[in-house]
């Protein structure tokens, strides 16, 4: 599996405090490596059937679509993001 970001992501790491970005980082590299780790908490959206999600702390998330042999991460930031994924 390979990682490609989006616009939108992109935006919202770069609004995050350099200490969550070092966590965001960590965490693409752990989906990469081992998606089925407990600490992601890896999880479909409800209400949408290719978007799912994953912890990066207790207050993060980032979500990401499943594209053949690619993780399409497309936002991060606070769990406030989830509502619109």
């Amino acid at each position: 599996m390979e990682v490609r970001l989006t616009r939108s992501f992109t935006k919202d790491y770069r609004r995050l405090p350099k200490r969550f970005q070092v966590l965001v980082d960590n965490k693409l590299l752990l989906l990469l490596e081992n998606s089925k780790h407990p600490s992601l908490g890896i999880k479909k959206m409800a209400g949408f059937d290719y978007i799912w999600e994953a912890r990066v702390t207790m207050g993060y998330r980032f979500t990401f679509q499943i594209e053949g042999q690619t993780y399409l991460i497309r936002r991060v930031g606070p769990h406030d993001i989830l509502k619109n994924p």
